[in-house]
């Protein structure tokens, strides 16, 4: 096991009722800026819960920020912040919101451009403190420090790490009424999340290996549950969870992890907009196959005891695996191939020819180079 040092600072506040305890933990004293998407939260009754729970607070609203949120968006959010000396943040929605309000934390007090803060975190100083209100399990955005940021004007699509949440609020039952499909590439999303930290090198760590197969095993057992009844609490909470687990350094501590599946699949979506947990579904199956040298002994072993494939020789194991985890993200009613989203060879060479433009280096051992990529991508065609 390797070095480590690990501390999340974030109260995990969790269940049915819970998003009344706002009123609670914010002082009245603080000027609140509320930071929102769509406006999905008017439908389903998360908004009237929190604007409740925040009566006697001096609250501002920011609507409109997009599914994988701009910079463009964000900066009108920060200038609203800087005029009006907001001092604490709640954003109410997705992973989205979260990540874009993170941005907005640590650039209210920031005399830099919020850009040059995401392409150079060197520059992050005082934050504004922030919690979450979550609507929508997916990137653990919730309880961890990490956000994604776009630009439209470059097409670009950029991971930071910006600033924990003080503390969050995961009410199961504002899940409810969330689109099949955005449930579908939650569930997704969560999987990457805990492959990315998980397919790398046998033998690190048995706990950690433990503790990643007990979120694979739990996503793929109540999957098709939620699929036949979304308003099932308990399921939902599970979901709820595992998202909030996979990605809040639990299961990461003295590990490798690779993350290479993301970063191709954040500029998927910065070329063509689509959905992340998506994009990262027309990614994982060539990257495993493409990898397969390195990562052929825990490709087996996640086959074993996530999918229960114990015959066959390795290479046989390795391909049930694959095909099943493929089977998985259909089940989801996701496109495993580029061609089904019409996402051709230009967009395979242009996302190449940035990645070899930036000298970048992906995987646990830092060899899935340019050409790597390449090969990824066109077996993912």
């Amino acid at each position: 096991m390797n070095n480590f040092l690990f501390q999340n600072p974030t109260k995990l506040i969790f269940g049915k009722g819970q998003i009344a305890r706002l009123a609670k933990e914010i002082p009245t004293d603080k000027k609140i800026l509320l930071t929102f998407g769509g406006g999905s939260v008017k439908q389903n009754g998360v908004y009237d819960q929190v604007k409740d729970a925040l009566k006697n607070h001096n609250c501002m609203e920011f609507w409109g920020i997009e599914p994988n949120p701009t910079v463009e968006t964000l900066r009108k959010a920060i200038a609203l912040g800087k005029e009006n000396q907001i001092d604490f943040l709640v954003a109410v929605g997705g992973g989205s919101v979260s990540d874009g309000t993170k941005l907005i934390s640590v650039a209210i007090w920031n005399e830099n451009d919020p850009w040059d803060i995401v392409t150079n975190p060197k520059k992050i100083g005082k934050s504004v403190p922030m919690a979450t209100v979550l609507t929508l399990p997916a990137t653990g955005s919730e309880m961890n420090k990490n956000s994604v940021i776009s630009n439209t004007a470059t097409a670009e699509k950029i991971p930071f790490a910006a600033v924990y949440p003080t503390f969050s609020i995961l009410d199961p039952e504002t899940t409810f009424s969330l689109p099949k499909f955005q449930v579908a590439v939650g569930i997704a999303d969560t999987l990457l999340h805990v492959m990315e930290q998980y397919l790398t090198t046998t033998g690190q760590s048995p706990l950690m290996d433990r503790w990643a197969e007990g979120i694979l095993q739990t996503l793929v057992e109540i999957t098709p549950k939620i699929q036949n009844n979304q308003h099932d609490y308990e399921q939902m909470s599970n979901f709820m969870l595992c998202a909030t687990m996979a990605l809040n350094g639990f299961i990461s501590m003295g590990v490798s992890s690779d993350w290479a599946t993301h970063r191709i699949a954040h500029e998927i979506t910065a070329l063509h907009n689509t959905t992340h947990g998506q994009s990262l579904a027309l990614i994982f199956s060539s990257l495993m196959r493409v990898m397969a040298h390195q990562k052929g002994a825990k490709i087996v072993q996640y086959g074993e005891r996530v999918w229960n494939i114990t015959t066959g020789s390795t290479d046989e194991k390795i391909e049930k695996t694959i095909a099943k985890t493929d089977e998985f993200f259909r089940s989801l009613g996701l496109a495993t191939k580029l061609s089904e989203l019409n996402i051709g060879q230009d967009s395979i060479d242009k996302i190449v020819a940035r990645f070899k433009a930036n000298g970048t280096k992906l995987g646990e051992n830092e060899n899935i180079t340019f050409d790597v990529v390449k090969q990824i991508l066109e077996l993912a065609k």
